[in-house]
C-alpha cells in the first residue's frame, strides 16, 4: 500500500494554519517563540512516528523488504537465499624433468599472477590422474604434464579466472614446476541478489502443489544460483516421439556441469515431476568457439595492453551466452571495438574458420575455445 508522507516543514505549515485558524489572534510564531517550539517539536515526533510506519511496510512485504529481512519472510515459506557459488575449473600441473613420479596432494593451492584469486586442488575421480587411495593426483614417470581440478577459495564470481590466468604455486609440490589453466573459470557465481530472490519467490508461490513445467524449473532454479535450463516434453533426447517422457538440459556457466550437480537436479526435479512421468537430467553439448581477428591501434596506445582487454572481452561475452543462444560474427567485431578507445580497426575476424552467425540448438552452448587477437 501507499502511504502519503509529509516532510518537516509542511508538518509545521500545517499546524500553525490549523491553529490560527481557531485562534486567529494567536499571531505568535516567529523563530524562538513558545508556540513555534511547540509546533516544531510536535512534527519532529510525527516524523519520527512516520519513519516508524514506512519501516514497518517495508519490512513487512518481500517486494520492499531488502537483506536480512527478505531472508526472514521468505524462510517462513521455506525458502532460503542461495548462496554463492565457488568457480572449479581444471588446470595443468607440468614440470621440466619428468623421470621420477610426482604428486599433487588434495589441499595443494595454485593463484595468480598477483595473488589475488588463490584456488585448492580437491578429489575428482573423472580426472585420470586422480588416485583415491594417496587421496592425490599422481604424474607417473615420463608424464610431463596432469589435468587436477581445483576450487577457488572464495566462492562468487571473483573467482572466475580468464585463459592462463591461474599461473604461481602458492606453495613448492616436489617435482612440479608450473601451472597454468588452458581454459577460462567462468562458473563462480555471487549469492543470489534481492531481485532474484523476489522472482524465484513468485515462482516458488506458483509451483506449489503443482507439477507443472513452472513447479519443475523452480525446482531446477532452486538447486543453486546461476543455473539455467531448459525442458523438452514428450520426446527423448534425439527428438523421437516419446509420450510421458521428458528431459532436462541444466547448465552451471561452465559448458559442462559436473556429474554431482546434475544427480542433485535430478532429485529436485524428481520431487516436482508429475506421477507416471519418466525424465532425464543432462547437461549441454558444449560447442567450442575458435575465435582470430586482428586489431589496429592508435597512437599512445600499448598495442599489447589493447589487445589483451579485446581478447578478455571478447572471452568473456562468448562464455556468457546461455543454452541455445547463437554467436553473432558482426558482434564480435563490436565488442571488440568496445573493448577500449584505442582499438581503430578489426580486420579478418573469422570465427570457427568463417564469417558466419554460429549457432546452437537447445541442448548445446557455446563456450570461448582459442581466441588468437593480433
Amino acid at each position: 500500500m501507499s502511504l502519503n508522507t509529509l516532510d518537516f516543514t509542511t508538518l509545521v505549515r500545517n499546524q500553525v494554519a490549523a491553529i490560527q485558524g481557531k485562534a486567529s489572534q494567536l499571531i505568535g510564531f516567529s523563530v524562538g517563540s513558545v508556540l513555534r517550539a511547540m509546533v516544531e517539536t510536535n512534527a519532529a515526533v510525527v516524523l519520527w512516528l512516520q519513519s516508524l510506519i514506512l519501516q514497518v511496510l517495508t519490512t513487512t512485504r518481500a517486494a520492499t523488504s531488502i537483506g536480512a529481512d527478505l531472508d526472514s519472510f521468505v524462510n517462513d515459506y521455506g525458502m532460503t537465499r542461495l548462496p554463492a557459488i565457488a568457480a572449479i575449473g581444471t588446470v595443468a600441473f607440468s614440470r621440466f624433468t619428468a623421470t621420477q613420479q610426482a604428486t599433487v596432494p588434495i589441499g595443494a593451492q595454485v593463484q595468480t599472477a598477483d595473488g589475488s584469486q588463490v584456488f585448492s586442488v580437491i578429489a575428482d575421480s573423472a580426472q585420470s590422474a586422480y588416485n583415491s587411495t594417496l587421496n592425490a593426483y599422481v604424474a607417473a614417470g615420463g608424464i610431463a604434464s596432469i589435468n587436477v581440478t581445483v576450487q577457488a577459495i572464495l566462492p562468487g564470481s571473483g573467482g572466475n579466472a580468464g585463459i592462463g590466468a591461474i599461473s604461481q604455486l602458492a606453495s613448492s609440490i616436489p617435482g612440479i614446476d608450473t601451472v597454468t589453466n588452458a581454459t577460462a573459470f567462468s562458473n563462480g557465481v555471487d549469492a543470489e541478489t534481492d531481485i532474484a530472490l523476489r522472482a524465484r519467490f513468485v515462482a516458488f508461490l506458483g509451483s506449489l502443489s503443482k507439477a507443472t513445467k513452472t513447479a519443475i524449473g523452480n525446482a531446477v532454479l532452486g538447486v543453486q544460483a546461476g543455473l539455467t535450463y531448459a525442458l523438452v516434453e514428450n520426446q527423448d533426447f534425439n527428438g523421437t516421439p516419446d509420450n510421458g517422457y521428458f528431459y532436462v538440459i541444466v547448465d552451471d556457466g561452465s559448458g559442462n556441469p559436473p556429474s554431482p550437480l546434475l544427480s542433485t537436479v535430478s532429485n529436485a526435479v524428481d520431487a516436482a515431476r508429475p506421477v507416471g512421468t519418466r525424465f532425464n537430467v543432462f547437461g549441454p553439448t558444449r560447442v567450442n568457439v575458435t575465435v582470430i581477428a586482428t586489431i589496429a591501434t592508435s597512437a599512445g596506445f600499448t598495442h599489447a595492453t589493447v589487445v589483451s582487454l579485446v581478447t578478455t572481452a571478447i572471452t568473456n561475452y562468448i562464455n556468457s551466452l546461455t543454452m541455445g543462444q547463437a554467436l553473432s560474427y558482426t558482434r564480435l567485431a563490436q565488442i571488440a571495438f568496445d573493448a577500449s578507445p584505442g582499438v581503430t580497426n578489426v580486420t579478418g575476424l573469422q570465427i570457427n574458420g568463417g564469417n558466419a552467425d554460429i549457432t546452437a540448438t537447445a541442448q548445446q552452448v557455446l563456450r570461448a575455445g582459442t581466441v588468437t587477437i593480433s
